[in-house]
């Protein structure tokens, strides 16, 4: 039937039993034909659908539909146009040898690009992943190193999968690679560390880049998530760098994640306060603190006696993580709480001692009686 049409098409006074290059002209022209056809389809595909999706893509914000028309231009299409000439060649006949050379440059040409093609689908997904994500520039640039590894294995499987195709013995090679990876496992067990710790990191999310984190006794600003280390800004403003296996080893403390801030503080007065004005200090305290925005007012009670104070426990919350939010709210209420008790004739309470002194020569009853002085430190 295809004969039939191919003798239609060109001209009758061809001799389509000659040979050339071992297959006839026939066979020529039908493989040619179907190379051309396959190839105009994909032209049409190229011209029609993939114009409307980047026409579309650029419509739209997501970085999604730009990566997928990306992966179709340069994966897609090119395995798409190698299938088509390999489908042409497939038609024809050749002697073994050359049969065996058309088959080997088909076959690492089309390794080549499913391995793109699987890499892309990898990355679209990652990145589909994380497109849901608050701070998607920052795990865009942290995505980087586990597609970095990602790469390396797909590209090495592929490596091997193109070498068993070619008719190679992969038994020495698996063998070969195993024993290498064990090698390379004992000689670099920290840096394997590090490395999975830093999946840890990306997948289990315990901090992000621009989170304000402490570490231990160390504290700073996450600026760069990498395979191995992690680096913070200091408030001082040096950069501490971190490895990441001490990082998932350790209580991390993220004030990012902060919703609230707890604070609680004291007040001392001193003993000669009068009971009426004792009971006036919470009343005083909780005005000043439901009174001042941003804040929520939990608790105030005479929490008890002191060597030499009467003590107040309050407790307060900052609707905001914000730190300097807070140390304003917190410097307003105090400068309040002074001027309140300045009005009410309250006095702060400091450290004091009473001294008893035994005056020599003088009676026990005027000795426990004598003088006292008290001595202010």
């Amino acid at each position: 039937m295809t004969g039939r049409i191919i003798e239609s098409v060109f001209p009758m006074n061809i001799n389509w039993d000659s040979i050339y290059f071992h297959n006839s002209v026939r066979n020529w022209a039908i493989a040619l034909s179907l190379i051309i056809g396959l190839l105009l389809l994909i032209r049409i595909f190229r011209t029609i659908i993939l114009k409307r999706m980047k026409a579309w893509s650029e419509r739209t914000e997501s970085q999604l539909d730009d990566f997928a028309v990306r992966l179709i231009s340069r994966a897609v299409l090119p395995l798409a146009y190698l299938a088509s000439v390999y489908a042409g060649f497939y038609y024809l006949g050749f002697p073994p040898r050359i049969e065996r050379v058309i088959n080997v440059a088909f076959l690492v040409a089309g390794t080549f690009f499913v391995l793109k093609l699987i890499s892309g689908f990898v990355h679209f997904f990652l990145y589909r992943a994380i497109s849901h994500h608050e701070n998607r520039e920052a795990k865009g640039k942290q995505l980087r190193g586990i597609l970095f590894v990602i790469n390396v294995v797909v590209w090495i499987l592929g490596l091997v999968f193109l070498i068993s195709n070619l008719g190679y013995d992969i038994t020495a090679v698996i063998t070969g690679l195993g024993v290498g990876g064990i090698a390379i496992a004992l000689a670099s067990q920290v840096v394997l560390g590090d490395l999975f710790s830093y999946f840890v990191i990306f997948f289990d999310r315990p901090f992000e880049i621009g989170d304000y984190i402490t570490v231990d006794d160390k504290n700073g600003t996450v600026e760069y998530i990498g395979i191995k280390t992690t680096r913070l800004r200091t408030l001082s403003g040096e950069q501490l760098i971190v490895s990441n296996t001490n990082l998932t080893n350790a209580r991390v403390h993220n004030f990012k994640r902060m919703d609230t801030r707890r604070i609680q503080f004291t007040l001392g007065v001193t003993y000669e306060t009068s009971v009426e004005k004792l009971k006036r200090i919470p009343e005083i305290v909780q005005q000043i603190i439901t009174s001042t925005p941003d804040l929520r007012y939990d608790r105030g009670h005479f929490s008890g006696y002191g060597a030499f104070s009467l003590n107040f426990e309050f407790v307060y919350f900052v609707n905001t993580p914000d730190y300097n939010l807070y140390m304003d709210r917190q410097q307003s209420i105090y400068f309040a709480i002074f001027e309140a008790f300045a009005k009410e004739g309250i006095e702060f309470a400091y450290p004091t001692q009473q001294l008893l002194v035994d005056i020599q020569g003088q009676p026990k009853e005027r000795a426990e009686n004598g003088a006292r002085q008290h001595v202010n430190s």
